[in-house]
């Protein structure tokens, strides 16, 4: 069996298909077995205000196609090519490892997976934000 598997913390909320569902007291495992489920783990979500970067502008794309916002289908084309734009400044082999895994998500239609790779950039252009400022 494939799909999804979400391992969630207490009281851990996520946005499926519109709603907003908690966790318990307790970890949990959830198993998705709908592929094209809209789903958005609440700590993973970007406000639209925090959406001031390359790689988070894209994150923030990817996010309103998890939410159910915006249709896989409208933003296949822009993510891609926003995904290439990011190849052309992120160069070293684990970026691209991470944009490669993103692209193919997005590819896939598994925009969960394509902003779980991504989200591991956000620390890594930060730094490369504050050491071009200085």
């Amino acid at each position: 069996m494939s799909g999804l598997v979400l391992k969630l913390s207490p009281k851990e909320r996520l946005l499926v298909n519109g709603a907003v569902i908690e966790n318990g007291e307790r970890r949990s495992r959830l198993s998705i077995l709908t592929p094209k489920a809209h789903i958005l783990r609440l700590r993973d979500a970007i406000h639209p205000e925090r959406a001031t970067t390359p790689v988070r502008r894209v994150c923030y794309a990817m996010q309103l196609v998890l939410s159910g916002d915006v249709s896989a289908e409208d933003s296949q084309l822009s993510t891609l090519r926003n995904i290439e734009e990011l190849s052309r400044i992120l160069t070293d082999s684990d970026s691209r490892r991470h944009l490669t895994l993103a692209t193919d998500a997005v590819l896939d239609g598994k925009y969960y997976y394509g902003l779980k790779a991504l989200r591991c950039l956000i620390p890594r252009e930060d730094r490369l934000l504050a050491a071009h400022h200085s």
